[in-house]
């Protein structure tokens, strides 16, 4: 085992098992061992790659869709734009390069990163050099100043952390993380007293407090201070199912094992987050599937740009790219896009 794997042992064996969510809290989040407070897990040298990754065309279609949402928003300036777990910054150069053609967008924004692992506020630091802009950091979002925003949050909320409850008879029991052979284990709980939907026996309800949480505290900032966020993440319109998994070298991995080494993730539930935002004050928007609503933005358009002069290899790498963004098959339609305005406002881009 390693060390974050002996020391979840001893606090299993000392106190019994713990939560889903506590597993996860430790497996990523640790100050000492967390899988995202020790490396970059981003690219082919890494566990998974995110669509920044995959084509500049994210990002600058994103940063158009600010810079159109930013207007809808009356145009204030100065505006806070805010990413919420910003990868390596990709994403960001991205925008910044297309806004560069909305000089009075370009010119208002104030960016903001929440971030907590050291490694990727480096390479988000030398993302943003020579772009003209600098960063403000912050380990969470209610750490961001107030005042008027457009918040970017791409493949942020699946790795908050989950607790999941089985369906075992005709009650609920929480499902939690035991010791195994050799290892950790998936055990029973006490009967939770919860009102999730009916569900056949066996089936897992999982729930998601930090991410409605957060998606509370941006609704509340929108209706307060003026604002928009678009939230892109794989996930469903809500259900029951066992989404908890592990990748690693960009292949599944078993989630209890190696803890701290294994990147952890679960679909993001889209009806929670619009649910929870709503409740806070917030319109939500959506979701659409990811190839739809990049293809509404232009993506087909700015591949064909992006081809003229281009070589033939160029050429196929555009097309491949524009087809894993957008195809069914591939990202197109089990990620999904949100966004939560101000009550009462128009549709933002691409809604």
């Amino acid at each position: 085992m390693n060390p974050l794997a002996r020391r979840l042992r001893r606090v299993i064996e000392s106190e019994g098992p713990i939560s889903v969510a506590a597993f996860m809290e430790a497996a990523l989040a640790d100050p000492d061992h967390g899988y995202y407070r020790t490396r970059d897990p981003l690219g082919r040298e890494g566990d998974f790659t995110t669509a920044p990754e995959v084509s500049q065309m994210f990002g600058e279609l994103i940063g158009l869709w600010a810079a159109v949402a930013w207007r809808q928003m009356g145009a204030p300036a100065p505006v806070d734009l805010i990413e919420l777990g910003p990868g390596r910054g990709t994403l960001m150069k991205d925008m910044l390069r297309a806004i560069e053609g909305v000089p009075d967008f370009r010119n208002a924004v104030r960016i903001h990163f929440v971030e907590t692992s050291p490694a990727l506020a480096m390479k988000q630091a030398a993302a943003l050099k020579g772009s003209g802009h600098a960063a403000d950091w912050h380990e969470s979002f209610d750490a961001v100043p107030p005042g008027p925003f457009v918040l970017i949050a791409n493949e942020f909320f699946d790795a908050l952390p989950i607790r999941q409850f089985v369906r075992t008879g005709d009650v609920w029991r929480e499902r939690l993380v035991g010791l195994g052979d050799g290892g950790f284990g998936f055990v029973m709980g006490d009967v939770c007293e919860a009102g999730f939907p009916d569900a056949d026996d066996g089936a897992i309800y999982e729930v998601n407090a930090r991410a409605n949480e957060i998606a509370t505290a941006i609704a509340r900032r929108i209706a307060g201070d003026g604002g928009t966020a678009l939230v892109v993440d794989y996930g469903h319109a809500g259900g029951v199912g066992d989404t908890l998994q592990g990748v690693k070298r960009h292949a599944y991995f078993s989630p209890l094992a190696d803890p701290g080494e294994v990147d952890l993730t679960a679909h993001v539930d889209f009806r929670a987050l619009a649910g929870a935002a709503t409740a806070a004050g917030a319109m939500a928007f959506g979701p659409l599937p990811q190839g739809v609503f990049l293809e509404r933005l232009g993506l087909s358009q700015r591949a064909e740009k992006l081809k003229e002069n281009a070589s033939p290899d160029t050429r196929l790498a555009i097309d491949l790219a524009r087809g894993r963004l957008a195809d069914p098959q591939a990202m197109g339609a089990l990620f999904k896009v949100l966004a939560l305005a101000p009550k009462n406002a128009a549709p933002p881009p691409g809604f």
